[in-house]
C-alpha cells in the first residue's frame, strides 16, 4: 500500500461490528438529531476528510446504514464477519482508498462527541509534521480519531498483530504528534445502553 507523498487524508468510520454490549446497533442510536453513523461522516468531512469511508456490518442491518453512509457523504463497504476485530474493519476501509490517499483518520463510530475542529487540528498538524500517526489528547488522555500515515498501512494490514492498531501505535510511540484539543468528546466512547442514556442526559 505505498502512495507517493502528496495526496488527500481521507476518514474511515468503524461502524462494523456486533454491538453486542449495547444490545442493539450503535451506528443507528441518535445523537443530536441525526444517526451515530451520519454524525461521524459529517465530523470527518467537515473536519476535512476526503473522500470517507463507513464499513457497516452485514445483513439487515447494514442494509439500514449504506444509505445513511451515503446521504451523509461516505462510501459504505460491508464487513462481512461482524465478531471479528475492530482491526479487520480498518483495513477494509483502509483497502478501499485510492492511490491518491497518503492518510486516514480513523473515528469509531461510538465516539458521538467528537467535534469536526479536532478533525481540522489533526490534518493541519499532519501536513505540518508528517509524523506517521497524528492523535489528539484532552488534558492528558490520547482519544479518536487517530491519523495514521499511509507509510504505516502496510503495518495495520500485517496478519500477527496482536492487539490490532494499537501494537503500530506502541510501536511508533515515540514518533507520534499529539494535538491537544479543547474537545472531550475525543474520550467519550459509548458501549453499553447505559453509558449511552447517560451520555444524552449530560449532553
Amino acid at each position: 500500500m505505498t502512495a507517493p507523498a502528496s495526496g488527500r487524508v481521507a476518514g474511515i468510520v468503524l461502524a462494523g461490528g456486533r454491538s453486542a454490549r449495547m444490545g442493539e446497533s450503535k451506528p443507528l442510536l441518535q445523537v443530536e438529531g441525526t444517526t451515530f453513523l451520519e454524525r461521524a461522516v459529517r465530523v470527518l468531512a467537515e473536519g476535512g476528510c476526503d473522500p470517507i469511508v463507513a464499513v457497516v456490518p452485514p445483513g439487515e442491518t447494514g442494509q439500514k446504514l449504506l444509505p445513511l453512509a451515503s446521504r451523509a457523504g461516505a462510501r459504505g463497504i460491508p464487513n462481512p464477519d461482524p465478531g471479528a476485530e475492530q482491526i479487520d474493519s480498518l483495513r477494509r476501509g483502509l483497502h478501499a482508498l485510492g492511490p491518491g490517499v497518503r492518510g486516514a483518520a480513523v473515528l469509531p463510530v461510538d465516539h458521538p462527541r467528537v467535534r469536526p475542529a479536532t478533525v481540522s487540528a489533526l490534518l493541519a498538524a499532519f501536513e505540518e509534521s508528517d509524523a506517521p500517526i497524528v492523535r489528539p489528547v484532552h488534558g492528558e488522555r490520547p482519544g479518536h480519531p487517530v491519523l495514521f500515515a499511509r507509510r504505516v498501512w502496510d503495518e495495520l494490514d500485517a496478519p500477527d498483530l496482536e492487539s490490532g492498531a494499537r501494537d503500530v501505535v506502541h510501536r511508533h510511540h515515540g514518533e507520534i504528534h499529539e494535538v491537544p484539543v479543547d474537545d472531550p468528546g475525543i474520550v467519550i466512547d459509548v458501549n453499553t445502553r447505559e453509558e449511552y442514556e447517560r451520555e444524552m442526559e449530560t449532553g
